[in-house]
């Protein structure tokens, strides 16, 4: 499971759309609704918010934008919650976005290169996704860190 904390129009399609699909199931493991992933790291940031649910909706939604901005179809019916008025922002590291950032770009290399040097390889400052606020600091102590070849 990969929820990009990553400005979604980072995002390559395969990327954008799995992480709709997995933030889906995000959603799911957060509503009780499924035995699998109930303890994976990615979730906890989500867990840790006054409504996890409206949080993972909010995130949802703005994938569903760039999307939406690409001509692709999402069908937002999905999300459980209507987009919240006044989000609430969860803080990410500047360590943790370069990290995705990275990844995402050896990700990239090899399946959509072109993709890659259109979109990424300008990209000097990895802008978050609209949930997240940055601040200074390493990698998130959730991110359970890859080696490069993977």
């Amino acid at each position: 499971m990969r929820l990009w904390s990553l400005d979604p129009a980072l995002l390559d399609r395969r990327a954008l759309v799995a992480g709709w699909r997995e933030t889906l199931l995000a959603q799911k493991v957060l509503r009780g609704e499924t035995k699998g992933y109930t303890r994976h790291p990615q979730l906890e940031r989500f867990r840790d918010r006054s409504d996890p649910l409206q949080s993972v909706a909010d995130y949802l939604h703005a994938i569903a934008d760039e999307a939406d901005r690409r001509g692709y179809s999402f069908d937002r019916g999905r999300v459980s919650r209507a987009r919240s008025a006044d989000p609430d922002i969860i803080s990410v590291t500047s360590g943790q976005l370069d990290y995705e950032l990275t990844f995402l770009r050896n990700k990239v290399e090899g399946r959509d290169p072109e993709w890659g040097r259109a979109h990424l390889d300008d990209t000097t400052i990895a802008e978050p996704h609209p949930l997240f606020a940055v601040v200074d600091g390493p990698v998130e102590r959730w991110e359970r860190v890859k080696p490069r070849d993977e």
